[in-house]
């Protein structure tokens, strides 16, 4: 398998197992390795979170991909699609851009923009709080009511 994976939250499919021994996740039909993904493909589309670890036996790196799994229909009614890169060995282009240190989870807004960086595991709910308050969300959820 894989040492860099990526989750990507696309539809309320089954999502890959998380593992807590410090292994990857199952592959389903929703991994997607981060070397292979430029930010670029998400522009306008989706809201890339990059989950970055030194190792998948980062506790914070298995408690945050474990988070994610489980409230992943929150992540995707808003478009969310969650990458991961376990690897500083191998650099993806990800982590060349945007030069975690350790664990970091890094929020992308649809524009391409960094909106949001934490050194530590954030639960779902936190954030979807976070993208609710950007104001591209706020415009979506407006055109979701009719409110143009």
């Amino acid at each position: 398998m894989k040492r860099t994976l990526a989750l990507v939250f696309a539809t309320l499919i089954p999502f890959a197992a998380t593992a807590t021994d410090g292994t990857e996740p199952e592959e389903t039909g929703l991994v997607r390795a981060a070397e292979d993904s430029d930010l670029s493909e998400f522009l306008w589309a989706n809201r890339p979170i990059v989950v970055f670890a030194d190792t998948q036996a980062d506790p914070r790196y298995q408690q945050q991909v474990d988070m994610l799994t489980r409230e992943a229909a929150m992540l995707t009614d808003r478009d969310v699609v969650v990458l991961t890169d376990t690897d500083p060995a191998n650099p993806s282009a990800l982590r060349k851009k945007l030069r975690p240190r350790g664990f970091q989870l890094v929020i992308i807004g649809k524009d391409g923009g960094v909106r949001l960086r934490k050194p530590f595991p954030w639960s779902v709910r936190e954030i979807s709080r976070s993208i609710d308050k950007m104001p591209l969300r706020q415009r979506e959820l407006r055109e979701q009511r009719g409110l143009n």
